[in-house]
């Protein structure tokens, strides 16, 4: 094989292994303890539960679901099938600031007095606002039960159990820190591609090939 054709193989072969680093998605998740301090109709009581965030890609935004490993608080009643409503807010860091608001079903089966309710999974939705890595962390938890509200407060100052990179609808750019930022438009439209590559054009597969050995041979002819 000749020298051009060698260097095009290598060439396309290393830019095809680049392709695949730079489109790996930019997440972080994990399961995070929450030591939540409730104000109950009958008193202060505590308790703390492992919570899970996820973000799943849902048109300009992200399905946000927060998930409960184990009970927060108790009632002394029995609470029938569909007494107990369960709210929280999920706290946004990063690139964006405030909360986003999720909610989940009523109780599905009676919960028995004194024992840990069981909080389903509570959703809702998120539409960025700002481009950059935003963090999601457990905010205050509402439970509504027979007339009664309980608040749960996070006492521990619980770290992010999810971080995205995000684009804003309609690729507004956070350029809060007075830089400029390339438009995001997809995994390989970025300023990480082009400083990777030396700002050349990305050739991969059979047609990045066929220009390199053509290059080549003009080159050499």
């Amino acid at each position: 094989m000749s020298y051009p054709k060698r260097t095009a193989l290598a060439l396309a072969s290393a830019l095809a292994g680049s392709v695949v680093l730079l489109a790996a998605p930019a997440a972080h998740a994990a399961v995070v303890d929450v030591d939540y301090q409730c104000k109950t109709p009958i008193g202060d009581k505590s308790a703390v539960s492992p919570i899970d965030i996820k973000g799943v890609k849902s048109g300009n935004g992200y399905t946000l679901r927060m998930s409960f490993q184990k009970g927060v608080s108790s009632s002394p009643v029995e609470l029938g099938k569909g007494a107990m409503k369960p709210s929280a807010v999920i706290r946004l860091g990063g690139a964006e600031s405030g909360q986003v608001q999720v909610s989940g079903p009523a109780n599905a089966a009676a919960i028995p007095a004194n024992t840990p309710i069981k909080i389903s999974d509570l959703t809702g939705t998120y539409i960025p606002k700002k481009s950059g890595k935003v963090s999601f962390t457990a905010g205050v938890l509402t439970i509504k039960a027979l007339g009664t509200t309980t608040t749960c407060t996070p006492g521990n100052s619980p770290k992010p159990s999810l971080e995205l990179d995000v684009t804003a609808a309609g690729g507004a750019q956070n350029t809060s820190d007075g830089g400029g930022q390339l438009p995001k438009t997809g995994p390989l439209d970025s300023a990480t591609a082009l400083g990777t590559l030396g700002g050349t054009v990305l050739l991969t597969g059979a047609a990045g090939v066929l220009w390199l050995t053509r290059r080549g041979q003009r080159a050499t002819g």
